[in-house]
């Protein structure tokens, strides 16, 4: 019998135009990407296929985070297709093996994820060292015919330059809290079903856009940037860090002081220009392929996830039931999960516990907490956290401390996950400015700031709360537990065009996936200037009544 590393030698297999190669890959913990990527287009080249026919990389759910296989994956530019260790073991394979049977729950990784969705094998079990030491990475490769064409008018490719092409709208399929993942969900266990076309949001919207241009004359409750930010001693910190700019950044230091201030090793976390950037690396630099976002929140993930060409599915928190989340409304197969907590705009502070029933192996949760250092405490937090498969959490310096326009944030993840979204960065990707903050911002004295600033907002906003209990025609979501509140008024587009002619400016709803025209979000603010306010919204509801 000839050995893992001269199987699928003797002949070349005929190329099929009309097929495509899934390559069924397992790994040691730890192999490297260049070691799996070497594997992989040797077995590729000793069986005369082509590296281009690759549609995807498969494995077991188990493996699915290992650094190895995510880099591999990114250079060859496929998506990774996971899948339980008990559905690969029911998969028949012709080279199994008792020791990984006993190590994974299936005979073969390789084989078995490759044939999991069907096809022909042309390449069985090979083996990166077959030389004596453990294997590190082994694949094998099945030939699988390839889908109908994607393309509304049967073309094989996308229009060439003589060509018009054809324009695809956006489609949104939403997953309500009746969602299970059983049969009234309308699909099986491993796939979304078809897309439902939904109503179009404005997901590049953010509060700034009401306050752009005003020439200062209106009292801004659209932007959550905390009032009266940057404090003195931290502009002051900034400003001293001008005198260092011809030199290239160094986020050592500033990495550093994040982890210590979660209580987190360096590898666990990466600094980023702002926690939008974020979104973008983990839209580019991971592969899914049913990627969940519950809304409403935050519109950026879903749009970068698009930007990228991912075709994203919501999971819609219904108002009726507070903008609650129960974790059974997720998708089972859903392979990417992102979350706020504390939710913009609802201001729902999720339970740790609820959000942790949804991480799990071949997961990737994304926990959005830019918002989490405006709650007293931090309670329900998971930054910090390393007992969860796959979590993701990300925050943002602009908020609390009025950094918007220097752009500092930072996500806190495995190493592994770490070093996938650093790669795609660009060089030096933080300022050097930016840097000295995300310092400054996590020492001792900031974070009691940050807390005294917390209270404070608590405070302001129970009272902005009470007053806004006083409109029958306001109804606000309660409990609110971040420095904004989410209302129904309606003719809100209205009310809002008045209160701008009364000096404030609100943020519409309607460009959240799941919020209607009839929705506003306040920032809280204090007291005067919520008294303020709180006169204006009576007057701009007084003239529905004349």
């Amino acid at each position: 019998m000839a050995d893992d590393a001269t199987r699928g030698k003797a002949a070349p297999a005929p190329q099929d135009a009309g097929a495509l190669l899934v390559v069924g890959v397992g790994a040691s913990t730890g192999v490297s990407a260049d070691e799996v990527l070497g594997l992989v287009e040797a077995a590729l080249t000793a069986a005369g296929l082509a590296g281009s026919a690759v549609a995807e990389l498969a494995t077991v759910a188990g493996k699915a985070r290992e650094p190895g296989i995510l880099g591999a994956a990114a250079k060859l530019g496929v998506p990774i297709v996971s899948y339980a260790a008990d559905e690969l073991a029911a998969v028949r394979v012709p080279h199994g093996s008792d020791a990984v049977l006993a190590a994974v729950g299936t005979r073969s990784v390789a084989e078995a994820a490759a044939l999991a969705g069907g096809g022909e094998l042309l390449v069985p079990k090979r083996k990166s060292s077959p030389g004596g030491r453990a294997a590190m990475a082994t694949c094998a490769i099945v030939r699988r015919r390839a889908p109908a064409s994607p393309y509304a008018d049967g073309r094989d490719g996308p229009p060439t330059s003589s060509e018009e092409a054809m324009p695809v709208p956006a489609t949104e399929a939403p997953y309500g809290p009746g969602h299970h993942g059983g049969p009234e969900a309308q699909h099986d266990s491993r796939h979304l079903g078809d897309p439902e076309p939904q109503p179009h949001h404005d997901l590049r919207h953010h509060g700034d856009a009401e306050v752009r241009d005003d020439g200062g004359e209106l009292t801004d409750l659209a932007v959550n940037v905390r009032t009266g930010t940057p404090p003195a001693w931290l502009r002051e910190r900034i400003a001293g860090s001008l005198t260092g700019l011809a030199a290239y950044p160094d986020g050592r230091a500033a990495r550093a002081a994040v982890a210590a201030r979660h209580g987190l090793d360096a590898e666990r976390v990466l600094l980023t220009a702002g926690a939008a950037e974020a979104f973008v690396l983990l839209a580019r630099a991971l592969t899914y392929r049913h990627p969940v976002v519950v809304h409403p929140q935050f519109t950026e993930p879903e749009a970068a996830l698009r930007d990228a060409g991912h075709e994203v599915r919501r999971v819609l928190l219904r108002a009726e039931d507070g903008f609650r989340l129960d974790p059974a409304a997720v998708p089972e197969e859903a392979d990417l999960v992102v979350v706020g907590n504390p939710t913009n705009p609802t201001s729902v502070l999720h339970p740790a516990r609820t959000l942790a029933q949804l991480a799990c192996p071949g997961r990737t949760l994304v926990v959005d907490e830019a918002f989490m250092d405006a709650v007293p405490g931090e309670r329900e937090a998971l930054a910090g956290r390393t007992d969860l498969p796959g979590l993701v959490v990300l925050r943002s310096l602009t908020k609390t401390w009025g950094l918007a326009g220097l752009r500092i944030g930072y996500v806190l993840a495995d190493p592994g996950t770490v070093a996938a979204l650093q790669r795609a960065q660009p060089l030096w990707p933080v300022s050097t400015p930016a840097l000295v903050a995300a310092g400054a911002c996590v020492e001792p004295r900031a974070l009691a700031e940050a807390e005294a600033a917390a209270v404070r907002i608590a405070g302001d906003r129970a009272h902005l709360l009470a007053g806004l209990g006083e409109f029958d025609e306001v109804l606000a979501v309660e409990p609110a537990e971040g420095p904004f509140v989410l209302i129904r008024v309606e003719g809100a587009a209205e009310v809002r065009e008045r209160l701008r002619g009364l000096g404030f400016a609100v943020r519409r709803g309607d460009t959240f996936p799941g919020l209607g025209p009839e929705w506003l979000r306040l920032a809280v603010r204090d007291r005067p200037t919520t008294n303020r306010f709180l006169q204006a919204l009576d007057q701009a509801l007084a003239l529905d009544k004349h």
